[in-house]
Protein backbone atom coordinates (compact mmCIF):
# COMPACT_ATOMS: atom_id res chain seq x y z
CA UNK A 1 0.00 0.00 0.00
CA UNK A 2 1.07 3.51 -0.63
CA UNK A 3 1.90 5.56 2.47
CA UNK A 4 -0.63 8.23 1.50
CA UNK A 5 -3.46 5.67 1.47
CA UNK A 6 -2.43 4.34 4.88
CA UNK A 7 -2.22 7.87 6.27
CA UNK A 8 -5.64 8.78 4.88
CA UNK A 9 -7.18 5.60 6.31
CA UNK A 10 -5.63 6.31 9.72
CA UNK A 11 -6.92 9.89 9.71
CA UNK A 12 -10.42 8.76 8.77
CA UNK A 13 -10.41 6.10 11.46
CA UNK A 14 -9.21 8.63 14.04
CA UNK A 15 -12.01 11.03 13.16
CA UNK A 16 -14.56 8.23 13.28
CA UNK A 17 -13.91 7.55 16.97
CA UNK A 18 -13.33 11.18 17.98
CA UNK A 19 -16.84 11.84 19.29
CA UNK A 20 -17.62 8.38 20.67
CA UNK A 21 -18.09 7.61 24.33
CA UNK A 22 -15.87 5.12 26.14
CA UNK A 23 -18.64 2.52 25.88
CA UNK A 24 -18.95 2.95 22.11
CA UNK A 25 -15.20 2.79 21.63
CA UNK A 26 -15.08 -0.35 23.77
CA UNK A 27 -17.80 -2.05 21.73
CA UNK A 28 -16.14 -1.21 18.41
CA UNK A 29 -12.66 -2.22 19.51
CA UNK A 30 -13.86 -5.38 21.25
CA UNK A 31 -15.95 -6.48 18.29
CA UNK A 32 -13.09 -5.96 15.83
CA UNK A 33 -10.57 -7.76 18.02
CA UNK A 34 -13.01 -10.56 18.83
CA UNK A 35 -13.87 -11.11 15.17
CA UNK A 36 -10.20 -11.30 14.22
CA UNK A 37 -9.38 -13.72 17.04
CA UNK A 38 -12.49 -15.79 16.36
CA UNK A 39 -11.67 -16.13 12.67
CA UNK A 40 -8.13 -17.24 13.39
CA UNK A 41 -9.15 -19.65 16.16
CA UNK A 42 -11.97 -21.27 14.16
CA UNK A 43 -9.78 -22.75 11.45
CA UNK A 44 -10.20 -23.07 7.71
CA UNK A 45 -13.77 -24.31 7.35
CA UNK A 46 -15.48 -22.16 9.97
CA UNK A 47 -13.87 -18.72 9.76
CA UNK A 48 -17.15 -16.87 9.21
CA UNK A 49 -18.85 -18.50 12.16
CA UNK A 50 -15.79 -17.95 14.35
CA UNK A 51 -15.65 -14.28 13.36
CA UNK A 52 -19.35 -13.84 14.08
CA UNK A 53 -19.19 -15.45 17.51
CA UNK A 54 -15.90 -13.74 18.39
CA UNK A 55 -17.24 -10.37 17.29
CA UNK A 56 -20.37 -10.74 19.41
CA UNK A 57 -18.47 -11.84 22.51
CA UNK A 58 -15.80 -9.19 21.99
CA UNK A 59 -18.39 -6.46 21.47
CA UNK A 60 -20.23 -7.31 24.67
CA UNK A 61 -17.00 -7.57 26.64
CA UNK A 62 -15.67 -4.31 25.22
CA UNK A 63 -18.96 -2.58 26.00
CA UNK A 64 -18.85 -3.70 29.62
CA UNK A 65 -15.25 -2.55 30.02
CA UNK A 66 -15.92 0.77 28.26
CA UNK A 67 -19.02 1.40 30.36
CA UNK A 68 -17.04 0.74 33.53
CA UNK A 69 -14.38 3.23 32.43
CA UNK A 70 -17.04 5.78 31.60
CA UNK A 71 -18.71 5.37 35.00
CA UNK A 72 -15.38 5.86 36.77
CA UNK A 73 -14.68 8.96 34.71
CA UNK A 74 -17.91 10.65 35.76
CA UNK A 75 -18.45 9.30 39.26
CA UNK A 76 -14.96 8.36 40.40
CA UNK A 77 -13.82 4.95 41.57
CA UNK A 78 -16.35 2.91 43.46
CA UNK A 79 -15.85 2.86 47.24
CA UNK A 80 -16.82 -0.57 48.47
Amino acid sequence: MKPSIVLAAFALLSLTFASCTQTQKGVATGAAAGAAIGAVAAGDGNRGTGALIGGAVGGVTGGVIGNNQEQQQYYGPAAY
